[in-house]
C-alpha cells in the first residue's frame, strides 16, 4: 500500500522523528499537538550509542552536533563549592555519565521538527478527542471539530498520553512512580557557569547548574524525593510552591538559584517515573517513546529509546507492507530487551538516592561486571536492520505545508 496515512500525536522529539521515518517509508504523516507551539528549553537529553547511528542515518548528525550543549563534563561540589568528584564528555568514548551529544530538549525537538515540516503536516493547538477504530483504518475526531480516517494512528505524547488513555486504560495501570521529582528552568548566569555541569547534593535533595548554548543563561536542575506525588502536571503554580517547599534549607547556591523561579519562561517539574506495558499497540494504534516505556530521566536514555524506537517502528510496518499486526509485533520484539536494560537503569539510579534507612533498599554496587554488562545492553543492545527492499526516499521529500489551528 502506498500514501498510507499516518496520524502521530506529539510533537516533541518521538513523534517528530517517527514523521521523518515514516515519510522516508512513503506514509504521508499527520503530527498533532495539543500546545500552540513547539516548547523550549527543558531537560538536558543525550544520544549514545546506537542513538548516534540513528542520527547518523537520519543525516541530522550535523545538525544535532551544532545544537549541543556542549558540556565539557561535571563536577559534585560540596556546600563552599569544592570539587569532589568530576567526570568528563569524553569518558567511555562519549557515552558516559556526560554523553558526548548533549542537547536540550527543546532544541532536539526544533532539530527535527525543521527537518521534517516541509514533508509532514503538523496541526498545533489541537489533540485528538475521539478515536474509533475498524478493521481498515481509525475515524479520528479532533478537539477543533475536525473528523479525518488514517489507515494507522501513533502515540508519541509522552509520560502523560492522552492516546494511551483513551486506547490502552488509566495511567495507574502503567505509570510507576520512583520515588523522586525532578525540576528544570532556565536563569541568568550569574554565577560564572562557564562549560562545566555543577551538582550539590545533599540528604536526597540535589541542585544543579548545566551550562546551555547561551552564555548568559543556564539551566537550573533539582531534584528532591517524594514517596506520593499529587500535584497535577499542568499546574505550575502548586508545583513551584511544592519546589520552594522541598528545596527550604538546602545549601550552596539554592537560594540565589531559586530566586528566579517566577522569572523563568521555561519551568517544568515532574515526578520521576516510568512506564510498564505488556503490549505497546492496540489494532491499527501503537505507542512510542514515554508514551509506551518511559525509562525516566534517571536512566538518561529516554530520547536515545524514542529515537531508536521511532526508527524501528517505521521500518516494520513498512517491511510488513503496513500491516498494523505484523509491524507493531515486529517493532516490539526488537525493542523490548533494549527497553527492559534501560528501565532497568532508571530503577537503580532512582535507589542510589534515595535516603538511606530501615526500610530502604541498600544503594546499588555499581562496580561489578553486571552493571557493566547492563550498561552494554542500555546503549548497544538493539540491533538496527538496514531495511533493504523497503522504499527510502532519503532525506528528501516533498512539501505540504504546516497547518495551525487554535480552537
Amino acid at each position: 500500500m502506498s500514501g498510507i496515512r499516518v496520524l502521530v500525536a506529539g510533537a516533541s522529539i518521538a513523534g517528530p522523528a517517527l514523521a521523518h521515518w515514516l515519510r522516508r517509508r512513503g506514509a504521508e504523516v499527520t503530527v498533532v499537538e495539543r500546545a500552540a507551539e513547539l516548547r523550549p528549553g527543558g531537560q538536558a537529553v543525550d544520544a549514545r550509542g546506537v542513538a548516534k547511528e540513528v542520527i547518523r542515518r537520519m543525516g541530522l548528525d550535523a545538525a544535532v552536533r551544532a545544537a549541543r550543549t556542549e558540556t565539557a563534563g561535571a563536577h559534585t561540589v560540596d556546600v563552599d563549592g569544592n570539587v569532589l568528584e568530576t567526570y568528563r564528555a569524553d569518558d567511555d568514548g562519549g557515552d558516559g555519565f556526560i554523553a558526548e551529544i548533549e542537547i536540550l530538549r527543546g532544541d532536539l525537538s526544533r532539530v527535527l521538527y525543521d527537518d521534517t515540516r516541509d514533508g509532514v503536516e503538523y496541526v498545533f493547538g489541537d489533540r485528538i478527542a475521539k478515536l474509533t477504530q475498524d478493521v481498515d483504518g481509525v475515524d479520528v475526531v479532533f478537539a477543533g471539530g475536525d473528523r479525518r480516517r488514517f489507515e494507522l494512528v501513533v502515540g508519541a505524547d509522552g509520560l502523560h498520553s492522552a492516546l494511551r488513555a483513551m486506547v490502552f486504560g488509566p495511567r495507574e495501570r502503567f505509570v510507576r512512580h520512583l520515588g523522586h521529582v525532578l525540576a528544570f528552568y532556565s536563569v541568568p548566569n550569574e554565577f560564572g557557569l562557564d562549560r562545566w555541569l555543577l551538582e550539590y547534593q545533599e540528604s536526597g535533595r540535589s541542585a544543579g547548574l548545566r551550562p546551555i548554548q547561551d552564555a548568559t543563561r543556564a539551566m537550573a536542575m533539582f531534584c528532591f524525593p517524594a514517596i506520593e506525588f499529587e500535584v497535577d502536571y499542568r499546574d505550575v503554580a502548586a508545583q513551584k510552591r511544592l519546589l520552594r517547599e522541598r528545596m527550604a534549607g538546602l545549601g550552596w547556591l539554592t537560594p540565589r538559584i531559586l530566586a528566579h523561579l517566577d522569572d523563568s519562561p521555561d519551568f517544568y517539574l515532574d515526578q520521576v517515573a516510568q512506564v510498564v506495558m505488556e503490549r505497546w499497540s492496540s489494532g491499527r494504534v501503537g505507542l512510542l517513546g514515554d508514551a509506551a516505556f518511559s525509562s525516566s530521566p534517571m536512566s538518561g536514555q529516554g530520547t536515545g529509546l524514542a529515537l531508536v524506537g521511532a526508527y524501528l517502528l517505521a521500518g516494520e510496518l513498512a517491511a510488513a507492507g503496513w500491516d498494523p499486526e505484523a509491524g507493531f509485533g515486529g517493532y516490539e520484539r526488537r525493542m523490548r530487551s533494549f527497553v527492559e536494560a534501560n528501565q532497568e537503569i532508571g530503577r537503580l539510579h532512582a535507589r542510589s538516592r534515595d535516603v538511606p534507612g530501615p526500610d530502604v533498599e541498600p544503594s546499588p554496587d555499581f562496580e561489578g561486571e553486571w552493571f557493566t554488562e547492563l550498561i552494554e545492553r542500555a546503549i548497544h543492545g538493539v540491533e538496527l536492520p538496514d531495511y533493504a527492499g523497503v522504499p527510502d526516499s532519503g532525506a528528501t521529500a516533498g512539501p505540504r505545508g504546516t497547518l495551525s489551528v487554535n480552537p
